[in-house]
């Protein structure tokens, strides 16, 4: 007999609660953990929410031997077994000390010792036989046997023996990224963090930095860890959130998350790992991320396509979560437009750099995300209404973006010759968008044979910033048309020397300098012209710039972007992203062995050797939606219908 419960906390659940605190490890489903976190953000300990869809097997056993009582969800569903992660105490392990981060470091132990583990490491990893110890032209990485040994520290000799290629270094560097929870691996470090450099956030697992990780191991074969992060990350998504007094939407997935090694309650000797999210309260701007959510269900639905495995995808915990995220995305609001309304900060562009409102990149992602969800929801009477929804924003948002972002040379001389202050249902400025607001440099910049879509649009305002990552997940995603998608890779291979040049990819261009940069950045000294999000150049766009080019039959202009890049990456040590106009200097604040610039360049890489694998991403263009665009597109502007409105049915989740 079971009984059931929604969003009740494990002290409401168990009662009082022992002093130790532990950690509990799913084995073959993993579903909510139920461990007392303590935060070093607060100044007291919280409790993990459990939503209406966790469930925990009755004859699970606690710590202290207790049995939980038995109680039952909406809907019958498959028990997980779950394993006690077993954290021992440091003085019986010889060489670990119990410092706070992401695993514990090996101290006592000789460098050749340490290298073992580190390749044994990545042999579990990737389950290959045949790694090795990569050496290349430029350098080597090895560990210090003095000074290292108590910090874990990396440090970069000359070389020893030339000859490994360059992906073979990616590969390497991309397992020893991977980051461990509780003996498992969940996800990989934003960077290596060196011992000149502040960590800040570096050390922890990204959501949106792991997604072309999650891609490199998906097409080399490794599923678990892909699987392992889409679950711990969901798990998350239940935890309490607030920043000041003020907690955000249910369904908002975390920007990040840690793991962290902590004494276990009233025994300093007695150590646990916990998973420690960051959902913008502790980011810089303290903004939320609202493209994690959205990255999360894309990687889902890869993992699927590329593992074969739907078992995840079809569980009644993920299934649930991904309706969150879409009641979350979908709830109505004061806004007249499709598009999904965000601060500045929201999505890769963290910092102030004008693209509040509503920016190309989060609803190219948001469109990817409302396809990819729709053909992973089940079927059932619950969904009808969230599935209508999801139907009537998609092709809203589609007809919007293509008929209201697009601009080339023709567009252009329509918006030259715009009238203003049109007070009409059928007015053709709508948006009431100024003639002089069209910059001089886009009048010379845009070429003849080509064009693109926006940075951003609002009532009298449009950017004209061309935004890569909007772009390209455009092409990706279809929500540009196929003569479109064409157009922009035409842009972007008539414009190489702009926004390929020395390193691809320009983030966006062109760069905000003078007044303009000190009104609209607040003067952001790590925003400079052509510097970090200001015009920047971004290795870890060379992914998604390879997708979009297999998918539009354009191979030679990824192939092209991948040499260019193959020619610097590895001897500058991968940076995070390079700076001035051409790509040419390391960026000053820039981090070396960024992981998501390795794993862009290795995913790059692996679609060109075998580019049918880039379908588990893309989306195909979807009928009706194509059908309702012709019919809006050749009838004209569509009417505007008055009068009363049925109320809608609303849908639980």
């Amino acid at each position: 007999m079971t009984m059931g419960i929604s969003d009740v906390t494990l002290q409401g659940l168990f009662g009082p609660v022992s002093g130790s605190s532990y950690c509990v490890l799913a084995s073959t489903q993993l579903t909510t953990p139920l461990k007392q976190f303590k935060s070093k953000r607060r100044k007291c300990s919280f409790y993990m929410k459990l939503q209406s869809y966790s469930e925990i097997d009755p004859n699970l056993l606690l710590k202290n031997g207790a049995q939980l009582k038995s109680f039952q969800g909406k809907a019958e569903r498959n028990r997980s077994q779950f394993l006690k992660c077993q954290c021992q105490r440091t003085d019986d392990i010889p060489g670990i000390s119990s410092e706070d981060g992401n695993g514990a470091w090996l101290n006592g132990q000789s460098g050749a010792k340490r290298q073992l583990l580190h390749e044994a490491t990545a042999q579990k990893v990737f389950g290959m036989e045949e790694i090795k110890q990569v050496r290349h032209d430029n350098e080597e990485i090895i560990l210090n046997d003095d000074k290292s040994a108590s910090t874990g520290a990396v440090k970069f000799a000359p070389p020893k023996r030339k000859g490994s290629s360059i992906e073979d270094e990616a590969l390497l560097l991309l397992q020893e990224s991977v980051v461990y929870y509780c003996g498992t691996p969940v996800g990989t470090i934003a960077a290596k963090v060196l011992t000149d450099v502040s960590a800040l956030n570096y050390d922890q697992v990204f959501i949106r930095d792991f997604v072309p990780s999650g891609i490199a191991f998906l097409l080399k074969g490794e599923y678990d860890i892909v699987r392992n992060f889409i679950l711990h990350t969901l798990q998350l998504q239940s935890w309490e959130k607030t920043i000041d007094c003020h907690s955000p939407g249910q369904g908002l997935m975390p920007a990040s998350f840690k793991v962290r090694t902590v004494p276990l309650d009233g025994d300093d000797s007695a150590t646990e790992e916990v998973l420690d999210p960051d959902f913008g309260e502790a980011a810089i701007g303290r903004v939320a991320p609202v493209d994690s959510g959205l990255w999360w269900i894309i990687l889902l639905r890869a993992y699927g396509k590329c593992s074969g495995d739907l078992s995840v995808q079809e569980r009644i915990d993920v299934q649930t979560g991904i309706k969150m995220i879409l009641k979350l995305c979908l709830s109505d609001g004061f806004d007249m437009f499709p598009t999904l309304l965000v601060t500045d900060g929201s999505c890769m562009i963290d910092r102030r750099m004008g693209i509040h409102g509503h920016p190309l990149e989060i609803q190219a992602l948001f469109y990817s995300a409302l396809l990819c969800a729709r053909e992973m929801l089940a079927p059932e009477d619950g969904s009808a209404d969230l599935l209508r929804a999801l139907n009537n924003r998609l092709i809203a948002l589609s007809f919007h973006i293509r008929e209201y972002y697009w601009v080339d040379m023709k567009k252009l001389n329509e918006i030259y010759r715009y009238k203003t202050e049109e007070y009409s249902y059928d007015a053709v400025n709508k948006f009431n968008i100024y003639p002089d607001q069209i910059p001089p440099w886009l009048v010379e910049w845009m070429p003849d044979k080509g064009g693109y879509l926006i940075g951003n649009l609002q009532p009298a305002h449009m950017d004209f910033r061309f935004f890569s990552l909007g772009n390209l997940w455009s092409i990706i995603s279809s929500l540009a048309t196929t003569q479109q998608s064409h157009a922009i890779l035409d842009l972007i291979e008539a414009k190489w020397s702009d926004l390929v040049a020395d390193m691809p990819l320009k983030i966006c261009y062109p760069a905000l300098d003078g007044q303009e940069w000190r009104i609209i950045t607040g003067s952001d000294p790590k925003n400079t012209p052509w510097s970090y999000h200001n015009g920047g150049s971004w290795p870890t766009l060379l992914w998604q710039l390879t997708i979009a080019c297999i998918k539009m039959n354009r191979l030679e202009l990824a192939a092209r972007a991948v040499e260019v890049a193959e020619r610097r990456l590895s001897i500058d040590k991968w940076p995070e992203y390079y700076d001035t106009k051409s790509g040419r200097f390391i960026g000053k604040q820039s981090r070396l062995y960024q992981t998501w610039s390795i794993a862009g360049f290795l995913v790059a890489k692996l679609l060109l050797a075998k580019p049918d694998a880039a379908k588990i991403l893309w989306n195909e263009e979807d009928a009706e939606i194509i059908s309702a665009f012709n019919f809006m597109t050749d009838s004209g502007s569509p009417r505007r219908k008055r009068g009363r409105k049925p109320l809608k049915k609303t849908y639980i989740v």
